[in-house]
């Protein structure tokens, strides 16, 4: 049996204005309709594999649940961290929530690549496996098709056939000089960042080769809690533990490892460029995705967003340009890894765009902020079938909902009404009220707020189904 452990964290700031802080590229349907987590763990389903682990923010634990619930996937442990640790800790907590099968397989994978042949990637696992087994941790490299300067390496001791062979050593990212002669040997592949190997094994090697680490992480799973459908793990005792890679902290400095080449087409979509290539350019290298219009262009990369305007490119070459309702991103494609710099560039000035995304997603639907001005804002509201907002109240604003489609049971005070489409219905300032969605479609609402404050924060929250704490975003 081989467990699935997915490392859903990070940023995603390279992807910027698609993925920010508060909605990371993971969840986002960048190549199609599912998203890069949903298909990273529809590959590890099925026969031969476990219940999966997912680990990852608190902020986004609705998220990646409701993900799970889209794909089928009935069953997951879903381990919340407190704070980001890299990806040492996050393993470390995984094999620990796992430590009861000891002899178990354990999958580690990233949750925003992308892999197109899943039948090779699974010919590639059951190679892993026999090496595994035998108490190897085995890692996986990719087959490089060109001189690559930000991946690091992995050194073979010969040619690859396929089979897992020992590993000689890891390799920093190189310049491009020293890429290019890697290349050359036919002996190096690129380190994708995904692992496999027994439970028992990988905690004795945190044990052998980063012990500081195990004494926080066993604390953090013991003083950990059951929070709905999740484990919260122990938020002191985890933010004690080193922030530092599985690959410094321990796979640098082990004997036992193998590593199995593959080269079934994989991307860890890291810049804009990458999600061209992906993407697929036409016969003059332009790829377009959304409401775009190319003409007479060339080598670039075109897409707006869900909600975005129309963008329309003419004469372009060697350009990216994102779209969406809020921020527009242009830039050479070869300046793809500068779109970070970019975003510290938008955080230091303060611009809520560097972070915020402009759908807040919720354990109940989603809200986006239509318009917004002095004393008022107008939102759209999607609540989820069977779904309901918190029992709550204002201090500053009062609110006019009037719903679009769908149908709403709206409590205000000791009242409760069914609303349909067209209806509406005011809340008063200072009124206990609650949106629910009694129906089988979605439920969409316009909402227009008035008063003198309208910041997220200006609610009292008396009741949630969600187990959402005061300080956690409202709804």
């Amino acid at each position: 049996m081989i467990f699935p452990v997915i490392l859903c964290g990070g940023s995603g700031t390279r992807l910027w204005p698609s993925s920010r802080k508060g909605y990371p590229k993971q969840f986002s349907p960048l190549l199609g309709s599912e998203s890069l987590y949903q298909a990273s763990l529809r590959r590890l389903m099925g026969e031969g594999f476990g219940e999966p682990v997912v680990i990852t923010g608190a902020d986004f634990r609705f998220i990646a649940a409701e993900q799970l619930s889209e794909i089928g996937v009935e069953k997951a442990r879903i381990l919340l961290e407190p704070c980001a640790r890299n990806t040492a800790p996050a393993v470390l907590c995984a094999a620990l929530a796992l430590e009861d099968t000891p002899d178990a397989l354990m999958l580690v994978a990233p949750s925003d690549h992308v892999i197109n042949d899943a039948a090779a990637f699974h010919a590639a696992i059951a190679a892993g496996a026999e090496a595994a087994a035998q108490g190897k941790l085995v890692t996986f490299g990719i087959t490089p098709d060109r001189p690559e300067t930000g991946y690091g390496y992995l050194e073979l001791p010969g040619a690859p056939d396929g089979a897992a062979v020992d590993l000689v050593r890891f390799v920093e990212k190189p310049d491009a000089k020293t890429a290019a002669e890697m290349l050359d040997t036919g002996k190096f592949l690129w380190n994708a960042g995904i692992f496999l190997f027994r439970v028992k094994d990988i905690i004795a090697a945190f044990e052998a080769h980063a012990p500081n680490l195990v004494t926080p992480c066993r604390a953090a799973i013991d003083q950990g809690r059951e929070d709905l459908m999740f484990f919260r793990l122990g938020e002191d005792a985890f933010a004690a533990a080193e922030d530092i890679s599985i690959d410094y902290a321990v796979m640098e400095k082990a004997e036992n490892l193998a590593v199995v080449p593959f080269s079934g087409g994989w991307n860890d979509l890291g810049a804009w460029d990458a999600v061209w290539r992906e993407t697929g350019p036409d016969a003059k290298g332009v790829a377009t995705q959304g409401k775009v219009t190319a003409l007479d262009c060339t080598d670039s990369y075109l897409r707006s967003e869900e909600g975005g305007p129309r963008l329309v490119g003419v004469g372009l070459d060697n350009i990216v340009a994102v779209a969406m309702r809020d921020a527009v991103l242009v830039a050479p494609k070869n300046e793809a890894q500068r779109v970070k710099d970019a975003v510290a560039a938008l955080k230091a000035e303060g611009a809520p765009e560097a972070v915020d995304f402009p759908r807040f997603h919720r354990p109940w639907g989603w809200y986006e902020t239509l318009s917004l001005g002095p004393r008022f804002q107008v939102k759209r509201i999607m609540v989820k079938p069977g779904a309901q907002l918190s029992l709550q109240s204002h201090h500053h604003r009062s609110e006019h909902w009037v719903v679009v489609e769908g149908t709403a049971t709206v409590t205000v005070g000791e009242e409760q009404t069914l609303l349909g489409e067209n209806q509406s219905v005011y809340i008063p300032l200072g009124a206990i009220h609650r949106l629910a969605n009694p129906g089988k479609l979605d439920l969409h609402i316009i909402e227009v707020q008035s008063g003198p404050y309208l910041g997220e924060d200006d609610i009292v929250r008396y009741e949630d189904i969600y187990a959402r704490e005061g300080s956690e975003p409202n709804g």
